[in-house]
């Protein structure tokens, strides 16, 4: 089978791969690109571990085939940071300790940003629901929609 090119932004940088047709962005993005923090939870879309954004709308990169994402925007959660400066969202989860083994906390994380670059001042009811495509086994979720809600006030605070 013959391999298909693909021209995107990754990460706000321009990209170019060669993928196989049958290949899921999970696969291209890990594998071709080696930006492995989004994880592989169940291949179905059900778990969140895989979550990116396409053109800024919260995906599981397990569900969308590397081919089909040509002329779009990626962004993983390689692109948070700013070179060594963490995003206030990650910060806040390490400060709060709202992750433990780390599998979800990627993906999470892109959820979150997401939800915040849409809305910047969510109730406690919209974080639950913008994450709960994003399962976690280990935290409880408390932690991390605390996180959340934080960095959405101190957002707000420095916006006035």
């Amino acid at each position: 089978m013959s391999k298909i090119h693909v021209s995107a932004v990754v990460n706000g940088e321009p990209i170019e791969y060669l993928c196989d047709p049958a290949h899921t962005l999970l696969d291209v993005l890990r594998d071709q690109l080696g930006l492995t923090g989004s994880k592989e939870g169940c291949g179905s879309g059900d778990c969140g571990a895989c979550s990116v954004t396409i053109d800024g709308r919260l995906t599981c990169a397990c569900l969308v085939l590397g081919a089909e994402v040509d002329g779009m925007s990626i962004g993983t959660i390689e692109g948070l940071a700013q070179g060594d400066q963490l995003h206030p969202l990650q910060k806040k989860f390490v400060e709060m300790a709202a992750l433990q083994c780390g599998v979800c906390t990627p993906g999470v994380l892109v959820a979150a940003k997401a939800l915040l670059d849409r809305n910047p001042d969510p109730s406690e009811t919209e974080v639950r629901y913008w994450l709960a495509g994003n399962l976690c086994r280990c935290t409880g979720y408390d932690k991390i929609i605390r996180a959340v809600l934080d960095v959405a006030a101190d957002m707000k605070e420095t916006a006035r």
